[in-house]
């Protein structure tokens, strides 16, 4: 009975931290509580040791690019070991396990390595939502780790597969949860009822990308906003309807990987291979193009966040080397660069109050201002020293940044927790 009367109260802990509704401070899906990159009610500490941030806990991981979730103190973290993706709930606080929760999975990669998973599992309220490297979209109780529903979107849709599995995050709209699936037969995004799995609509014809969709409300309309293989779509969240599209990406070996970004009512996106930049302004429910750029920004995958007005980015490729990537700032009201500051690793940017965390496929974190006037380093150190960081995203939640490789999880101390 011991081990029982464990499991039962690690379960009587769990609940007590479970709520409806996600809490101030967490970082519950990629990019944060607004897919933007920044981190909300966070409090960076003055300084951290010279030798780099205290580090509060660390478990095994297994491999997959897909970055962490945190809703109070439960971070979701899903991985790949062996011939299974695998859905952990971890304690934000020391890493104890709650419950771990698996799935058969056979991919083998493509053109990288990597066997995913490369979707963050995204909460919401008493559920987590995991979309695997082969298109298995799943549904958990965060209680108990148990299925709720699940839907193979491969078999259902039959997409073409893209160069590295699946690694579009779902994004949820009230009681929807849309998917950039790129499947046949006008089932490029499909909505599902978040509840029973059920198809609520699906639309349009294109591959799937490695961008995850956002909604937004532009000039009081929500859209939904999918960066697909060669399009910028908005769709209408009820129906599925297309209110404007404009292309967007290129045909052959590329990939459109960053998020669109919200500026008022303007929406920007990137990405390399040629592509560049884009910045389309919404007018009712049209929209109409400002300009296009291919030297102002080609970021891969990283996407860019906007702090007081100004858009901070990498620019640049992973594949490109160390060393290659830059880190810009630009006004994109005047369409320039502002300033712009070499030499660095390809990474991901997170926004906290008036710095940046900047976290290298290297393994470095660093910290600078978000100024427009120019780059102002603050803090540097190694975090991760492994053999294989690659670009999987950090997130922060309650002082606490969580950053991984294909080896293991780390819990950082970055800033105040409550």
């Amino acid at each position: 009975m011991p081990g029982f009367r464990k499991s039962l109260l690690h379960l009587l802990v769990l609940v007590v931290h479970l709520g409806s509704l996600t809490q101030a401070g967490d970082w519950p899906q990629i990019l944060g509580p607004q897919r933007n990159g920044v981190a909300e009610n966070e409090t960076l500490l003055e300084r951290w040791p010279d030798a780099g941030p205290m580090e509060l806990w660390q478990c095994a991981a297994g491999s997959g690019f897909a970055g962490v979730s945190v809703a109070g103190e439960r971070v979701a973290f899903f991985c790949r070991e062996g011939d299974a993706e695998v859905m952990r709930l971890l304690d934000a606080a020391t890493g104890r396990e709650f419950w771990a929760s698996r799935s058969a999975c056979q991919y083998r990669g493509g053109v990288s390595s990597d066997k995913g998973p490369r979707c963050v599992p995204l909460i919401d309220g008493n559920h987590v939502y995991l979309f695997g490297v082969e298109g298995l979209l799943r549904c958990l109780s965060l209680t108990d780790g148990s299925e709720i529903w699940k839907v193979d979107t491969n078999q259902e849709f039959s997409p073409l597969e893209g160069y590295f599995g699946v690694g579009s995050t779902p994004v949820i709209h009230d009681q929807l949860l849309i998917v950039n699936v790129g499947g046949r037969d006008d089932a490029a995004v499909v909505a599902f009822d978040k509840a029973s799995g059920r198809t609520v609509w699906k639309t349009g014809q294109d591959h799937a990308s490695y961008s995850s969709p956002i909604a937004a409300t532009l000039e009081g309309r929500v859209h939904v906003l999918v960066l697909t293989r060669l399009h910028l779509w908005s769709l209408d969240p009820s129906s599925g309807q297309l209110r404007f599209q404009m292309a967007f990406g290129k045909r052959g070996p590329t990939v459109n990987g960053a998020t669109p970004v919200v500026v008022g009512n303007d929406v920007f996106v990137s990405a390399s291979y040629g592509v560049g930049a884009l910045l389309a302004r919404v007018n009712g429910p049209t929209a109409s193009e400002v300009w296009r750029d291919e030297d102002l920004l080609a970021t891969q995958y990283a996407t860019p966040v906007l702090v007081a007005g100004r858009l901070y980015a990498v620019d640049g490729r992973q594949d490109a080397g160390p060393g290659s990537a830059r880190v810009r700032c630009i006004d994109l009201t005047r369409q320039r660069v502002l300033w712009e500051q070499s030499g660095f690793d390809y990474g991901s940017l997170v926004s906290v109050g008036r710095d940046l965390l900047f976290l290298t496929c290297g393994g470095e974190l660093i910290r600078f201002e978000a100024s427009p006037e120019k780059y102002r380093e603050i803090q540097r150190a190694v975090v991760l020293s492994g053999t294989d960081r690659g670009y999987r995203l950090p997130a922060l939640s309650r002082g606490r940044l969580f950053v991984r490789d294909d080896s293991r999880l780390k819990a950082l101390k970055v800033g105040e927790t409550p």
